[in-house]
C-alpha cells in the first residue's frame, strides 16, 4: 500500500474575550435577529492582546501534547493566514520560535478562507513524497485586526481563532484520500483588503479611506460560495464513489449557515453529520475547519475509520474539498 499523509493529532486555541450580537447592537445599526437570520452567528471571540502567531503557537502546543512529542520532532510548519503578524518574517517563523521547533523550517500560505485545505494539500505532498515525517499545518487568523467596526455588513461576521493538525506518514488505508482545489481570480473584486500591499502602500489617504479593512460584496460572494462549495463537495464524492449515507462528517468552512446548509443538502447529508460551530465563533477564516476537527475530536465524536469531507470557499476566489479517512480514536474516557 502506498504512503499516505495521515492526521495524527489536532489542536486549537480561541481567545477568551467574547463579542456577542448584543454587544454589536451597541456599536453599529444591527440586531441579534438580523445577524442570526442571515448568518447563524450568535457570538465571536476577540484577541485583545497578541497576534496571529500567538494563537497559532497555542494551537500547535495542544497538537504536540495530544501526540506526545516535542517541537523538536517537527520537520515543517505551514501556516495558513491572511492576517500575518507582519509581511515578513513569516508567521510560520514566529510560531517556530515560540514553540521551540528549531529543527523545522516553515512558510506561510494565503488562500483566505480556503487556506487550511490548501495548506493541508501542500503538507500532504511533503509527507507522501517521503521527504518528511512530521508536518504541522496551522490555520490561524486575527480577523478583528482588519475589520471596520462601523461597517455593519462585515463586522458581524468575523472572529479570531487558530486550529492545527499534525501530518505523518501511514500505510493502513487511512489518511488523506483525495482532494480537489480551485481558484478563480475574477472573484477578486468582491472580497479583498485594498491597501497595505504593493498596489496601494500605506498612506494617510489609504488610512482615511479605510482601505486597510476587509471589503466584501456580500451578495456576490454568497452566490459564488453556495455554488462553489457545494459543487466541489459533490465532485469529491463522485470521484470516490461516496454516497451521502457513507459520509460520517462534513466539515465545512464556517462562513454562513445558509451556505453550509445548501452544501449539506446537495451532498444528501443529514444535519447531524455536519460540523457547525459558527454560532459561537463566527468566521475565523483559515481557522474554521481545524477548529471544528479539534473540538469534535476532543468531545469524542470522531472515531478512526470515519469518512470525513472538508469543504471551503474563500477570497480569490479559492475553493476546494478533501476526502479523509479519519485515523485517530477518541481521547481516553470519551
Amino acid at each position: 500500500m502506498s504512503l499516505r499523509a495521515v492526521i495524527t493529532a489536532v489542536g486549537h486555541y480561541v481567545p477568551e474575550k467574547v463579542l456577542t450580537n448584543a454587544d454589536l447592537e451597541k456599536m453599529v445599526n444591527t440586531s441579534n435577529e438580523w445577524i442570526m437570520t442571515r448568518t447563524g452567528i450568535r457570538e465571536r471571540h476577540v484577541m485583545e492582546h497578541g497576534a496571529t502567531s500567538d494563537m497559532g503557537a497555542k494551537a500547535a502546543e495542544m497538537v504536540l501534547k495530544n501526540r506526545g512529542i516535542t517541537a523538536l520532532d517537527l520537520d515543517l510548519i505551514i501556516v495558513a493566514t491572511v492576517t500575518p503578524d507582519m509581511f515578513f518574517p513569516s508567521t510560520a517563523c514566529l510560531v517556530q520560535e515560540k514553540i521551540g521547533a528549531t529543527n523545522a523550517w516553515g512558510f506561510d500560505l494565503n488562500a483566505a478562507c480556503s487556506g487550511f485545505v490548501y495548506a493541508l494539500t501542500v503538507g500532504q505532498q511533503f509527507i507522501e513524497a517521503g521527504r518528511y515525517k512530521k508536518v504541522l499545518v496551522i490555520g490561524a487568523d486575527k480577523m478583528t485586526s482588519i475589520i471596520d467596526y462601523t461597517d455593519r455588513n462585515t463586522c458581524v461576521l468575523f472572529g479570531d481563532a487558530a486550529g492545527a493538525v499534525l501530518l505523518e506518514p501511514g500505510e493502513d488505508g487511512k489518511g488523506i484520500i483525495d482532494h480537489k482545489m480551485y481558484s478563480d481570480g475574477t472573484g477578486a473584486p468582491y472580497l479583498y483588503m485594498a491597501a497595505g500591499g504593493s498596489l496601494h502602500p500605506a498612506t494617510h489617504d489609504t488610512i482615511d479611506k479605510k482601505m486597510h479593512s476587509l471589503y466584501q460584496d456580500g451578495k456576490s460572494v454568497f452566490k459564488a460560495a453556495v455554488v462553489g462549495m457545494a459543487d466541489v463537495s459533490v465532485e469529491i464524492m463522485e470521484r470516490n464513489n461516496l454516497k451521502g449515507e457513507m459520509i460520517d462528517w462534513l466539515v465545512p468552512h464556517q462562513a454562513n449557515l445558509r451556505i453550509i446548509d445548501a452544501t449539506a443538502r446537495r451532498m444528501g447529508l443529514d444535519a447531524s453529520k455536519v460540523m457547525i460551530n459558527i454560532e459561537r465563533y463566527g468566521n475565523t477564516t483559515a481557522a474554521t475547519i481545524p477548529l471544528c476537527l479539534s473540538e469534535w475530536w476532543h468531545d469524542g465524536k470522531m472515531k478512526a475509520g470515519d469518512n470525513v469531507v472538508l469543504a471551503s470557499f474563500g477570497a480569490g476566489y479559492t475553493w476546494g474539498a478533501m476526502y479523509i479517512k479519519w485515523a485517530i480514536d477518541p481521547p481516553a474516557g470519551k
